[in-house]
């Protein structure tokens, strides 16, 4: 398919190139500091979705089996309560597809998200 993945992070640029560096990831990378576009797609934070026993039962296990983390930089403040969500819209704008996440965990299938018409 014709597409472009584009990732909006809230955080800051260094801890944006940070995050990038960490992870390997090759998609554009826009910022969103004042959570604009997450307000517009009704994004939210939970400190209750993101604490929640089931959440920190599987963080345990990756822990456990020494699956590892993009390490955050120690002076930069993220907001580690702060939802995301995965999109797909058209050439127009129109949104075809969305997900929001209710914990961190929470993403749709890439089959799921390919298939948006």
């Amino acid at each position: 398919k014709n597409i472009q993945v584009v990732v909006i992070s809230f955080g800051c640029q260094e801890g944006a190139s940070h995050w990038v560096k960490q992870t390997g990831c090759q998609y554009d990378m826009l910022l969103d500091p004042s959570r604009k576009i997450y307000s517009a797609f009704g994004l939210g934070a939970s400190l209750k979705k993101v604490l929640n026993f089931g959440n920190i039962l599987i963080y345990s296990e990756y822990v456990a089996n020494d699956m590892e983390f993009p390490r955050e930089l120690p002076w930069i403040q993220d907001d580690m309560f702060q939802l995301g969500g995965n999109f797909v819209l058209d050439e127009h704008g129109r949104v075809l597809f969305s997900h929001r996440c209710q914990s961190p965990i929470d993403r749709p299938s890439v089959e799921d998200i390919l298939s948006a018409q």
